[in-house]
């Protein structure tokens, strides 16, 4: 790759501010009870069950778009591959979304993602 086509990490700090912006009012919303932030449920789905949150599906597709984008440079997003990781929890004995999102808040309140969970511990 030249220079001209040469990625510059920077300029993606305007894509992962609105990202965490967003993340953080979804978050604070799920955590108060509105579910379909960390779903995989398609549009369709999600409308005919009366769960549609456009902001919600909005953000998982610009996290999707971002880990590539941010590879390119040979970087990486805590936050963003965090979001990933929670999206992809479907399992009867995990968290519900409200606690997730209550815990992901926490952990981003306190710096602590991006850093390995306690020996055996899940962060949720």
């Amino acid at each position: 790759m030249d220079s001209h086509d040469a990625i510059e990490t920077g300029e993606f700090a305007p894509l992962t501010g609105a990202f965490r912006d967003q993340l953080m009012a979804c978050l604070e919303e799920c955590a108060r009870g509105r579910r379909g932030l960390f779903s995989s449920v398609s549009a369709h789905e999600a409308a005919e069950s009366g769960d549609e949150w456009p902001e919600a599906a909005q953000l998982r597709q610009l996290a999707l778009a971002l880990q590539p984008l941010l590879a390119q440079t040979e970087t990486r997003d805590a936050v963003v591959d965090e979001f990933l990781d929670l999206c992809s929890i479907h399992g009867e004995t995990d968290p519900g979304e409200r606690r997730l999102a209550r815990l992901f808040l926490e952990r981003i309140e306190k710096g602590e993602v991006g850093t390995p969970a306690t020996e055996g511990k899940k962060p949720w």
